[in-house]
């Protein structure tokens, strides 16, 4: 049996948990959060604790046990703490603000980089050259930083461009010199 999987999930104080059929709902403080789960997947609620089980053990069932777990573990974390991306702009001239509820980007183009707030994500830009992003759904605050970073990454000779927080570019060495003829 998964480890993950079978391990039930605690459910804590504040955090309210709907299970109907195969769509669990989960409501927190950060906001609401709804997926609908595989229909082999059996989600139950006990004594506080959610359960996921799985009726055998044929590959595509044991794969999607540990996963459901996770997914549902990762709501419940997300609507009582939230989760965030950090991303920094390295780079002479590179500066990122808010604007209303838009990022205005200078990286580097003739022209400003403008992203949107997209509903359920939180910007912020505490300083010109670090971006946070945070909100409560894990797969959207990771594909937004993503796309964030995807407008300019980092290049390997000077760092240059927008990198993660956490992320650690592996640096080449320039040219070589005079050589040759």
């Amino acid at each position: 049996m998964s480890r993950i999987g079978r391990m039930p999930i605690a459910v804590p104080a504040g955090v309210d948990v709907k299970i109907d059929g195969n769509t669990v709902t989960v409501k927190g403080p950060k906001g609401t959060l709804s997926r609908t789960v595989h229909k082999n997947m059996a989600v139950a609620m006990e004594n506080g604790a959610i359960t996921v089980t799985r009726p055998d053990d044929t590959a595509e069932n044991r794969s999607l046990h540990g996963l459901t777990r996770t997914l549902i573990n990762n709501m419940i974390i997300g609507v009582n703490e939230g989760f965030s991306k950090e991303l920094e702009v390295n780079g002479v001239g590179y500066r990122v603000a808010m604007q209303g509820k838009q990022l205005v980007m200078n990286i580097g183009y003739s022209h400003q980089v403008f992203f949107d707030e997209v509903e359920g994500i939180k910007i912020e830009t505490p300083t010109p050259n670090k971006i946070v992003v945070s909100g409560p759904d894990k797969q959207k605050v990771g594909q937004f930083a993503a796309e964030i970073r995807e407008k300019r990454p980092p290049e390997p000779y000077k760092g240059k461009g927008i990198k993660y927080a956490d992320e650690h570019i592996r640096r080449k060495e320039g040219k070589a010199g005079k050589g040759g003829k």
